[in-house]
């Protein structure tokens, strides 16, 4: 149990002596409470579709279930309530419940999320998985407390390239063009690479590769089959195996909503919630592999990195988003040196 959530638990002594006399079932009977879950990613259902929606819709019908009805989770996919990069504000103010949503899309207002989407600080899904645990997985998960957030799953995706013409494998093959990084960060790197780089979030990606104002764009291998980017790139560079670019991407849910509900509510959405993650991953390493098999039918081409070609974008990394990461302020610098202890 980390810090955040021994003071969880601590602030949980203080609610009302009703609420801590009864027994959960009775707590469940007294209290209503549902959860409306937003997402930018394409909806689905408990079976089929992305998986991001899956599980959303997954830890949903586990609440109802384990609640007996008392609580329920409402999954609005594709940003239908509110719009992408509104989401982690929202959560922080209490007005929106929890989002499943790429932790980076916060580095403007939380420099320190920007960890989340750091080129070359995460090389494999068990350096990741480790971060929970870690000296560094619970300075982040505080920090997001202090900030209004808590994690209630954690979620690592690796990720990939799709490219209307040439692949980007090496990094001087994005010189001369415009690249969607996904993050301040990778957007450095693409920047040292000689590439131009856009910012826009992941739903956008097809419409701007579609008019030719994007050349390529990384983004998380799940992204690259849901948004169907086979359709308007040709070349893919895999994230299976070896790859330079993890996002953490969680399940979060607002502190103020969180901090409303009775402790058998809150310790019901934390358990889901760590349950989720095995699911999670192995849901990602299948649509790494998946994600080649789909470009390759739609009379594409995958390429996939070897360690040398990691350790090069690592190294572009380290001198430019790694620098100016730790440049920022004393916490930032802090979260960083925690990574590096990680890698």
């Amino acid at each position: 149990m980390n810090e955040t959530r021994r003071q969880i638990l601590r602030g949980l002594a203080a609610s009302p002596a009703l609420a801590l006399s009864l027994n959960p079932g009775q707590l469940f009977a007294q209290t209503a409470a549902e959860l409306k879950i937003s997402h930018q990613f394409p909806g689905g259902t408990l079976t089929d579709g992305d998986f991001r929606d899956r599980l959303c819709r997954k830890f949903s019908a586990e609440l109802a279930k384990r609640s007996n009805g008392a609580m329920k989770g409402t999954v609005y996919p594709g940003s239908s309530l509110m719009k992408t990069n509104a989401q982690f504000s929202a959560m922080r103010k209490g007005a929106l419940d929890m989002s499943l949503v790429p932790l980076s899309y916060a580095g403007g207002e939380v420099p320190e999320t920007n960890l989340g989407l750091m080129p070359g600080i995460v090389t494999s899904y068990e350096k990741a998985v480790a971060w929970k645990k870690a000296e560094v997985g619970k300075a982040l998960a505080n920090i997001l407390a202090d900030k209004g957030v808590f994690v209630v799953s954690w979620i690592w995706q690796a990720g990939g390239v799709a490219s209307r013409t040439k692949p980007i494998v090496e990094p001087e093959d994005a010189k001369g063009l415009k690249v969607r990084g996904g993050s301040r960060e990778m957007d450095m790197v693409l920047k040292a690479a000689g590439a131009a780089v856009l910012t826009l979030p992941s739903n956008e990606i097809y419409a701007a590769m579609q008019t030719g104002a994007l050349d390529a764009a990384m983004t998380s291998s799940t992204s690259l089959i849901s948004f169907r980017l086979e359709e308007v790139a040709k070349a893919l560079t895999t994230g299976r195996g070896k790859t330079y670019w993890f996002m953490f991407e969680p399940l979060l849910i607002s502190r103020a909503v969180f901090e409303r509900l009775p402790k058998a509510q809150q310790d019901l959405v934390m358990t889901i919630g760590a349950e989720m993650e095995q699911f999670a991953l192995d849901a990602a390493k299948a649509d790494d592999q998946q994600v080649a098999t789909v470009y390759q039918k739609a009379g594409g081409k995958a390429y996939d990195l070897s360690d040398a070609t990691v350790k090069k974008w690592q190294a572009i990394a380290r001198e430019t988003a790694w620098k100016d990461f730790a440049g920022k302020n004393e916490s930032c610098a802090r979260m960083l040196k925690l990574a590096e202890q990680a890698l």
